[in-house]
């Protein structure tokens, strides 16, 4: 669809993200108000408000009742969750584990040998995430494997794991749900982050290979009732 083809609106939405990169700003910053955004556009108010229930919808802004407008996770993501999937069942659950098996491992080794100093840092704070109830880790502020990625220094390899974890998301959770001994899932975080940060790029790899297949087992082992088996 040409610029010209798009819907007022549309066009607007595609506006609203360039003054969100061109400005640097991050999920979490103000944006401004729907009324500075339409003197600035020459629009309507409510034209404004339209673009950014389009925005919502795919996460790039937020709406917080109260305070304003603010840049939501979704501006940095290439690949966005459908809200309307159907619900999770093993089949779902286990192309997810059996997908991370094959980047993850992977990227845990490639983390181990590059150890960017700032993101490990990060990784070390997620890594008690495992500690929090599944709802609860996903509204933290790093995933886990999303910071060992980041670790890797490759930018496209952060955003693939983060993006596969988003656009399968109520199946991370039901992964969280089934593999629930959160002092294990915690352990084993911390034995890969020792791992990259001995820069062990061998152990790294194995351990979260063999953490992802305990996740694979606990998945198998787990009762679906009412979803397909």
């Amino acid at each position: 669809m040409s610029r010209s083809e798009q819907s007022l609106s549309e066009r607007l939405a595609d506006d609203i993200v360039e003054i969100i990169r061109a400005e640097g700003l991050a999920p979490g910053d103000a944006l401004a108000s729907s009324r500075e955004l339409a003197r600035r556009f020459e629009v309507t108010t409510p034209t404004v408000r339209e673009a950014l229930r389009r925005l919502e919808a795919t996460g790039v802004v937020e709406f917080r009742h109260g305070s304003g407008t603010y840049v939501g996770p979704g501006s940095e993501r290439r690949l966005l969750a459908n809200p309307h999937l159907p619900r999770s069942n093993r089949e779902s659950v286990l192309q997810l584990v059996e997908a991370r098996l094959v980047i993850e491992p992977a990227v845990a080794a490639e983390a181990a040998r590059i150890r960017v100093p700032e993101a490990l840092g990060q990784l070390e704070t997620a890594a008690s995430n495992a500690l929090y109830p599944p709802e609860e880790s996903l509204r933290r502020s790093v995933h886990f494997h999303v910071a060992l990625a980041a670790t890797s220094g490759n930018p496209l390899l952060r955003e693939t794991v983060e993006a596969l974890l988003q656009v399968r998301a109520r199946d991370q959770v039901e992964i969280r749900h089934r593999y629930n001994d959160r002092a294990r899932d915690h352990a084993e975080h911390l034995e890969i982050l020792t791992a990259v940060r001995e820069g062990d790029a061998d152990a790294a790899e194995r351990l979260t290979r063999d953490h992802l297949h305990a996740i694979r087992d606990a998945v198998l082992r787990a009762d679906f009732t009412g979803g397909a088996q």
